[in-house]
């Protein structure tokens, strides 16, 4: 194709995803999705693979492009159907995150020459605490299981699937699923209308384009990295209950055509809920590579095909039903990381950052009023420090790497929960020293005015994020209930007048200070 061509039909790809999340941000209600962005969009080809993305999640949308082809290929579709899933063994990450799926036709097309979808977290998913991000050990524990079901079947909501999510059809959909449902509607005329105005077969041929030339700038990418193997060894703090240090170990292949990432020495699947089904795992290895790929490149199957995962099957980074997830998704996927830029900051050091903050802070908590049925759940992340790299410091109170959400605002907070913000701040001197010094983490202190049953799920908080190349580490981060300080990963009880303080991790500095 012409490069002016292709570069056009890629933005207007990519428009398309933007134009969903726009409409999902503006109808949602939760906090989650219209505040923090906890959600992605993307568009798929009529085989399931990824074809663009806007730029959102990307432990959401790794994941989406490496399971959406098993999952639509088996199904009878028709127009108007959108298909609800959050099952993370069967193409979801854990049970928050609950997925959207339309398929695409045009005129009298018998399949779908297309996909849309897009991913959301919602705070209450009926876990055994509220928040639904409990202290779990099975994947029962964690709440509504939700395997690929028709929500719409030829634009008609049917019963078996809102009785299964625990609606009637007389309060219709939950307000977040009317939005997801919304966006995605919007998408799909968006792209039945790009399909239309090229034709189809112009379409997938510019698909084709579009793939191979995101796999050639890949290929250069890699062909940066000194051919060899790599290692390196890191460790989870802990798994929330017995387990300590529990390793995550990987042998990086750096090859002229492709790299093999073979994580099979990694730990066993753990009790506590700390394990990535596959599609985790392979969003860690997407996203760290394509941070190493020229900011044009086209975010698309062509971008990965050169990239190749080795796993264990009941590993922690291959886990098997029915391990508990909840946290393999948000802490396990940003450690993973962590140990894949290791390795490639052997093979390529002038270029990979010093480790960042490791962790998104997750803080799940909540009430249920037994008396008048009445609940709020709340959950949120929190920001940290960035790792400096070979010529920046850190950014300060930043979400890196495998989330991309903003905060909850203090106004948003306080106006939908029994909650009050003391404190919401910058830990000076958390960031290591170094050449170039890592970003600062936050405190964030929250002081509850209800009782409350509270989950904290958090990382690094005895093994700092390492400095490169002579930088310091940066500082592990501590939650204190009441100026005492707590495991990092823990669950309890608070009544009102009760102070929670988070101090999250500042990232790693890199180089000596010449000071």
């Amino acid at each position: 194709m012409n490069p002016i061509e292709l570069n056009l039909f890629s933005s207007r790809m990519t428009a398309v995803c933007d134009e969903m999340g726009t409409v999902l941000r503006r109808t949602a209600f939760s906090p989650n999705i219209k505040d923090r962005l906890d959600y992605s969009c993307a568009v798929f080809d009529a085989a399931g693979e990824l074809s663009a993305q806007a730029a959102h999640i990307p432990v959401h949308l790794g994941s989406m492009a490496f399971a959406m082809g098993s999952l639509v290929k088996n199904i009878a579709w028709q127009d108007g159907d959108i298909l609800i899933i959050n099952d993370p063994f069967s193409g979801g990450t854990h049970l928050p995150d609950i997925t959207l799926i339309n398929p695409v036709f045009i005129s009298d097309s018998a399949k779908p020459v297309a996909y849309v979808a897009n991913r959301a977290h919602h705070a209450d998913i009926g876990g055994d605490s509220p928040g639904s991000m409990p202290m779990s050990r099975s994947l029962d524990e964690e709440g509504l299981i939700i395997p690929p079901t028709l929500l719409f079947r030829n634009d008609q909501l049917q019963a078996g699937a809102i009785q299964l999510l625990g609606m009637t059809h007389k309060d219709g959909l939950d307000p977040d699923f009317a939005a997801q449902a919304s966006a995605n509607r919007a998408g799909v005329r968006r792209l039945a209308e790009l399909i239309l105005g090229m034709g189809y077969s112009a379409f997938r041929h510019s698909l084709v384009e579009l793939n191979n030339y995101a796999e050639r700038l890949a290929l250069n990418a890699l062909q940066q990295l000194s051919p060899g193997e790599y290692f390196c060894t890191d460790f989870l703090d802990d798994d929330g209950f017995d387990l300590v240090n529990v390793p995550l170990v990987l042998r990086l292949e750096a090859g002229p055509q492709a790299v093999i990432l073979d994580f099979t020495a990694s730990s066993d699947q753990v009790p506590g809920n700390l394990n990535c089904p596959i599609p985790v795992t392979a969003a860690a290895a997407f996203y760290a590579f394509r941070c190493l790929m020229d900011e044009a490149t086209p975010a698309c199957a062509g971008a990965f095909r050169r990239i190749k995962l080795v796993t264990r099957p009941g590993s922690i980074v291959d886990a098997q039903r029915p391990a508990a997830v909840a946290a393999g998704n948000v802490e396990t996927s940003t450690r993973l990381v962590d140990v894949i830029f290791g390795a490639l900051a052997q093979a390529l050091p002038e270029k990979i950052p010093a480790a960042s903050q490791g962790s998104m802070n997750n803080i799940a908590m909540g009430h249920i009023n037994r008396l008048t049925g009445t609940r709020w759940d709340y959950y949120e992340t929190l920001a940290g420090g960035m790792g400096a790299g070979p010529h920046f410091d850190g950014l300060d109170a930043v979400h890196t790497h495998m989330t991309n959400t903003l905060n909850t605002p203090v106004e948003s907070v306080e106006m939908h929960y029994p909650l009050r913000v003391r404190r919401y701040q910058l830990r000076y001197g958390s960031g290591g020293a170094g050449l170039h010094h890592g970003g600062c983490g936050v405190i964030r202190e929250y002081e509850f005015l209800d009782t409350a049953h509270v989950t904290l799920l958090t990382e690094r908080r005895r093994l700092a994020p390492p400095g490169y190349l002579g930088g310091d580490d940066g500082k592990p981060g501590v939650n204190l209930l009441n100026g005492k300080i707590l495991p990092g990963k823990c669950n309890f009880k608070v009544k009102p007048g009760d102070r929670l303080e988070v101090h999250t991790p500042g990232g790693g500095g890199h180089g000596a200070d010449s000071l």
